[in-house]
């Protein structure tokens, strides 16, 4: 698997006895939330699928509840700004940690594109598949499959959301945008009636910690990070941008798609921390 690289990683703090207590009370609440939460999700879902198939009217009330509730049993502060658009198509986003997950699923009932080695992942892995996560390998010579996949789910009306970075970073920066996925848009005769919106999440670190406190990368293990984020004390927070959607006919092809998005989604990070140097590496 790929994996950014940004240098140094930030000095790890101590754990404390409280931040302990802290790892054990919410961990427990928060894992009862989200097993709890799965486990009537997959029983709602022998009802749903068989009337419903594809769509899911009921199931993904329950991964948004899921999500509102883990950003409040953490103490991390989450708030939005935008609209979600409304028209047919999907949606991309900086990816700076797995609290991305969360965020996004807690404003808005979406779906997930997830690289396919996710659905090995132990924990993440089932969560992603129960929840509805179209698993793809990132590769030109699958576009075909790719499109049908994509076309099916959106007319089921699901809304799609990837990240074209392909990768976790330190939430501190936009990498450049892979253009693969988007020429599964251009490959459909009912691309010209297909929107993406870009979206910027942007997390601020509690007070006093290092910036990139939330952010996941190289070869941070989920489990440290994990311990990390339920242990502070004082939270920060995460706010999520979501900027106007573009047409997807308005653009020549993928790559001049992929940077325009890139692009919108790296000033509003920067709109964000307007101290900060936003970086492109």
């Amino acid at each position: 698997m790929v994996t950014w690289e940004g240098g140094d990683y930030p000095d790890e703090p101590k754990i404390t006895p409280l931040g302990w207590g802290l790892v054990v009370l919410r961990g427990l609440v928060l894992a009862a939330v989200v097993f709890g939460g799965l486990a009537l999700l997959l029983t709602l879902r022998l009802i749903e699928r068989p009337i419903f198939g594809l769509n899911r009217p009921w199931t993904p009330w329950i991964t948004q509840g899921v999500c509102r509730a883990a950003f409040v049993i953490l103490g991390m502060g989450f708030s939005t700004s935008g609209q979600p658009m409304k028209q047919p198509g999907a949606a991309v986003a900086n990816h700076g940690s797995w609290l991305d997950i969360f965020a996004l699923n807690a404003r808005k009932r979406i779906y997930f594109v997830s690289k396919s080695e996710v659905a090995n992942w132990p924990g993440i892995g089932w969560l992603a598949r129960a929840t509805g996560t179209v698993f793809i390998n990132r590769d030109r010579r699958e576009a075909k499959a790719q499109t049908d996949l994509f076309m099916e789910r959106i007319e089921a009306g699901h809304r799609l959301v990837f990240f074209p970075e392909g990768t976790s970073t330190d939430a501190s920066r936009v990498i450049p945008f892979k253009t693969t996925l988007f020429e599964a848009f251009f490959r459909h005769s009912a691309s010209a009636d297909l929107h993406i919106q870009p979206i910027t999440l942007a997390y601020h670190a509690p007070p006093g910690a290092d910036p990139r406190h939330y952010g996941w990368w190289g070869d941070m293990s989920f489990g440290a990070h994990l311990l990390k984020v339920l242990a502070t004390p004082r939270q920060g927070r995460v706010a999520i941008t979501y900027h106007p959607p573009v047409r997807i006919e308005d653009f020549e092809n993928r790559k001049a798609l992929a940077r325009h998005l890139e692009t919108i989604v790296r000033n509003g990070l920067r709109a964000a921390f307007p101290e900060r140097q936003i970086g492109d590496s």
